[in-house]
């Protein structure tokens, strides 16, 4: 599976920017899909999950309601939709796949295959 994350890029505090993640692969394998983050001086930490069906979906309580995952599978994308950016947003954003989704893996551990990250900036 490899996975091709996009979208990145500045924008004004309060704008809105959405990133898009391409797999390839056999679709089992990622029937799961995720957005991490990794601000300098920090550990990567996990963003939004979707099921494979769209129904499943996870955030980090600092991105829910700003933030909307979700995923086109004739496509074989997912999305992530930001909102209400704030200098705190900004970070390389990962997209990761895994081949099992339960609303509890929000660990990198969980996650099998990576993305090669898109850097988002937030400033005026």
């Amino acid at each position: 599976v490899q996975l091709q994350a996009s979208g990145g890029g500045l924008v004004q505090p309060g704008g809105s920017l959405r990133l898009s993640c391409v797999a390839s692969g056999r679709a089992f394998d990622w029937s799961s899909m995720s957005w991490f983050r990794q601000a300098p001086g920090k550990e990567r930490e996990f963003v939004a999950s979707i099921s494979y069906s769209g129904r499943g979906t996870r955030y980090a309580d600092s991105v829910k309601d700003r933030f909307t995952i979700s995923r086109d599978n004739a496509k074989n994308t997912a999305y992530l939709q930001m909102g209400s950016l704030s200098p705190d947003d900004a970070a390389v954003y990962y997209c990761a796949a895994s081949s099992i989704w339960t609303a509890d893996r929000t660990s990198e551990n969980d996650y099998d295959y990576w993305g090669q990250g898109t850097l988002v900036t937030v400033s005026s």
